[in-house]
């Protein structure tokens, strides 16, 4: 039953880095970000349409790994049609996911970013799931400077 699962997560992931949701440029967009994971080259550049605190509309583009990818896609999912302060905390609750090892059953109700569970098994891999997140929350805050994992 564990093997099945883990095969599902799999293909999840997957299929979100080999043909990822949102992807392109937002032209019309009133917040954006780019974050920069050094370790493994992952590039994102994100872009988000807010209107009266909430994300009507979210995109992104770069390249990097099928877990950065994934990752960005899926977020971008779930994201939209969120309050900003719901956004923030969606990212809050997937970081506790990746992080810790408490089997907390809030943090597995997250609807599809729960296939990221595993990562948490290779802390390397962390920042490539989070990227995107973290972009997401310097777009937000209307931040101008490149996010990066390292900092």
């Amino acid at each position: 039953m564990f093997d099945d699962l883990r095969e599902l997560y799999q293909e999840v992931i997957l299929d979100h880095s080999k043909r990822p949701r949102n992807f392109g440029r937002l032209e019309a967009n009133n917040r954006r970000a780019r974050g920069h994971n050094p370790l493994c080259g992952d590039i994102l550049s994100l872009y988000l349409v807010i209107k009266d605190g909430v994300v009507e509309d979210v995109a992104f583009e770069g390249n990097g790994c099928a877990i950065s990818m994934a990752s960005a896609s899926l977020m971008t999912e779930i994201v939209k049609g969120k309050g900003e302060a719901e956004a923030r905390e969606l990212f809050e609750r997937f970081h506790r996911l990746l992080t810790s090892d408490d089997a907390d059953p809030d943090l597995l109700d997250l609807d599809k970013l729960a296939v990221f569970a595993g990562v948490r098994e290779f802390p390397v891999r962390v920042k490539c799931a989070t990227l995107a997140w973290h972009t997401l929350t310097a777009a937000l805050d209307g931040q101008t400077d490149d996010v990066s994992t390292e900092d």
